[in-house]
């Protein structure tokens, strides 16, 4: 890239994509492009919505390889005893059924949903009382808010610490990632003011300490372009694996599909072309960790929140790609 070709990407970020916050672009693990917006910097912290998703399959695997967490095919209700459901179909419900979105809910994703989610105590058992419904088990069925929340139940139980104490020493410290305290929400206000917030730092958890599965993870640009470049070293850091190559593979495969948006779908993370090796972590406002393992690539863009959207991968495949 030269100096002119960057200005096009300035210019169609302040022109179309007025929310974004910050943007990397790092080829063969050198950079390439670093720029912020929004009164923003490299130190700027973000919440990425649905990237927490991502991050959250990440400590799975990191789990499972320490014997914390027994295989996928384990009912999740194993993790769950005090939840005794009256149908004894939903004994079936696996962790691989969580890390897939491939779990049946009563739960209908909209405001009134999303308010009674959110002033509820404890999400674990909120969560635990919505499996079921008419949806089959297998059957993808993307639930941003909820879903996630069980699989970071089973984290905090199964490594006896909370999900962002686990985060900070097995996968965010090695990385050089600062991501401070849990966060509580006491309100509507709260809510709103930490969206826009490029202070606040850290994960935000229930009054039981749970940490959010589906969201609520601040991180900055840098940050996101962390997580790429690990996944892109099959999960060496520094000579440190800190993720197995064999949990990255299975984690980047297909295992499920959603027909709505043409999208397959590994655990917890979208594969963006089911032809080149090409995944991405997204959230709400268009945070993204885009990966090209092909062209050893990755481009982070942090967002604040902007209504109806959902990624920036047209961004980066019409824009920036082919300056690359």
């Amino acid at each position: 890239m030269n100096e002119e070709k960057f200005k096009i990407i300035q210019q169609r970020i302040e022109k179309d994509y007025e929310n974004i916050t910050g943007i990397i672009i790092q080829k063969n693990n050198q950079l390439i492009y670093e720029q912020y917006f929004n009164d923003c910097n490299a130190a700027s912290k973000i919440h990425v919505y649905s990237i927490s998703k991502s991050i959250l399959s990440l400590l799975i695997g990191i789990a499972q390889e320490q014997d914390a967490i027994g295989e996928l095919d384990r009912p999740i209700l194993d993790y769950f005893p005090e939840f005794q459901p009256k149908d004894a179909n939903l004994k079936q419900i696996t962790l691989e059924n969580l890390l897939t979105m491939t779990t049946p809910y009563k739960y209908k994703n909209g405001p009134l949903a999303y308010i009674k989610y959110f002033t509820s105590k404890d999400w674990t058992k909120f969560t635990l009382k919505q499996l079921g419904g008419k949806q089959p088990i297998g059957q993808f069925n993307y639930t941003p808010l909820i879903g996630p929340d069980l699989l970071s139940a089973v984290l905090a139980r199964s490594t006896n610490q909370s999900v962002l104490e686990f985060a900070q020493k097995e996968l965010f410290t090695p990385l050089g990632i600062d991501v401070a305290n849990s966060i509580q929400l006491k309100s509507a206000r709260d809510q709103t003011k930490f969206n826009q917030s490029t202070t606040a730092n850290g994960w935000v958890e229930d009054t039981t300490g749970l940490n959010a599965g589906g969201w609520g993870l601040t991180l900055s640009t840098r940050d996101m372009t962390k997580i790429g470049q690990l996944i892109l070293n099959q999960g060496n850091w520094e000579n440190q694996q800190l993720i197995t190559k064999d949990w990255l593979e299975k984690m980047q495969q297909k295992h499920s599909h959603w027909e709505q948006e043409h999208l397959d779908y590994g655990y917890l993370w979208w594969i963006i072309d089911p032809t080149k090796p090409i995944i991405a972590a997204m959230g709400d406002g268009g945070n993204v960790i885009y990966i090209d393992h092909e062209q050893q690539l990755v481009i982070a863009i942090t967002a604040l929140f902007k209504e109806n959207v959902y990624d920036r991968i047209d961004f980066i495949q019409q824009t920036v790609l082919p300056l690359i």
